[in-house]
C-alpha cells in the first residue's frame, strides 16, 4: 500500500518512537500532523522532514490529557490536513517504580490521563472522520506491559492493558467499515521513556539498558511503517517486539 500523499497524525512526536515514526512516514511520502506538548521540537522536526523529503507538515502544541484542547485542535485543522488517513496514538509515559501502596497518586493520574484518556480523546476526535470516509488506520502504541504484570508497575501495566482492550474493542466497533486497527507492543526500547519514569534521573535510566542491546525507536518505527503499508485487505492486529536479549519483563541476558 502506497503512502505517498496520505496524511499521518502522530501524537507524542517530539522524541522517541513518535519522532522516529515521523521520519519513517515522511520518507514514505506521507504528509504529517506532528503533535506534542513541546511545540518548538515538532516545528523543528517538521521543517527538517519537509526539506529532506518534500512533504507537507502541520505542527501543533497538544496535551492529549486536556479534552477541550484535543477537541478544539482537531475541529480547527487546516483544510489540507483534516482528512487523516493514519492515526498513530503514540503519546504515553510511565511514572515511578514503587509499590502501589507507596506511589504518588499524582503519578497515577498522569499515567491514566495520558495513556488511557488521552488515547480515547484523540481517537474520539479523529475516528468519526475515518468512518465518514470509510477508510483509515488507527495504530496504538502499547507495551508488553499490557500483556502481563510486574512489581512496581501496577498502574502503568493497567493503563497498557487498557490500550489493548480499547484497540481490540475498537476493531470490533469498526467491523462494517474498511478501517484497520492495530497495536504495537514493544519491550525495552531506549528512548526518553525511562528518564521520564525516574523524574530526570539519567543515571538510573541508563542502568535499565545496561549490559544488553535494547530496541531503538527506529526499530519500532520500521515495524509501524510495515504494518501501515500492508495491502488494504490485510490488517496486522498486533505486534509484540522484544530485543533479542530479552524474553520477558525482567528476563534479560545482561553481559555484565
Amino acid at each position: 500500500m502506497k503512502l505517498s500523499g496520505k496524511i499521518a497524525c502522530i501524537t507524542g512526536a517530539s522524541a522517541g518512537i513518535g519522532k522516529a515514526c515521523a521520519e519513517s512516514f515522511a520518507a514514505a511520502g506521507c504528509n504529517l500532523i506532528l503533535l506534542a506538548r513541546r511545540l518548538d521540537r515538532v516545528e523543528e522536526l517538521g521543517e527538517i522532514l519537509r526539506d529532506k523529503y518534500g512533504i507537507k507538515y502541520y505542527a501543533g502544541k497538544l496535551d492529549v490529557r486536556n479534552r477541550d484542547e484535543v477537541e478544539r485542535f482537531f475541529k480547527n485543522l487546516p483544510k489540507d490536513f483534516n482528512e487523516i488517513d493514519i492515526l498513530i496514538n503514540n503519546a504515553g509515559l510511565a511514572k515511578g517504580m514503587g509499590p502501589l501502596y507507596e506511589n504518588e497518586i499524582e503519578d497515577w493520574e498522569i499515567m491514566i490521563d495520558t495513556n488511557v484518556k488521552g488515547l480515547l480523546y484523540v481517537s474520539r476526535a479523529v475516528v468519526p472522520g475515518m468512518v465518514e470516509r470509510d477508510r483509515g488506520h488507527i495504530i496504538n502504541i502499547g507495551s508488553i506491559a499490557g500483556r502481563g504484570t510486574y512489581p512496581g508497575g501496577s498502574v502503568y501495566t493497567a493503563t497498557k492493558h487498557a490500550v489493548n482492550a480499547i484497540t481490540n474493542s475498537l476493531r470490533k466497533d469498526l467491523t462494517n467499515t474498511e478501517i484497520r486497527v492495530s497495536t504495537i507492543d514493544p519491550a525495552f526500547t531506549e528512548t526518553e521513556f525511562s528518564i521520564v519514569r525516574f523524574d530526570g534521573d539519567k543515571e538510573r535510566a541508563r542502568k535499565v539498558y545496561e549490559g544488553f542491546q535494547p530496541l531503538l525507536a527506529e526499530d519500532i518505527a520500521e515495524t509501524i511503517l510495515f504494518v501501515a503499508t500492508r495491502p488494504p485487505h490485510v490488517t496486522i492486529s498486533d505486534v509484540v517486539i522484544y530485543p533479542t536479549a530479552q524474553s520477558d519483563f525482567h528476563l534479560v541476558n545482561r553481559k555484565n
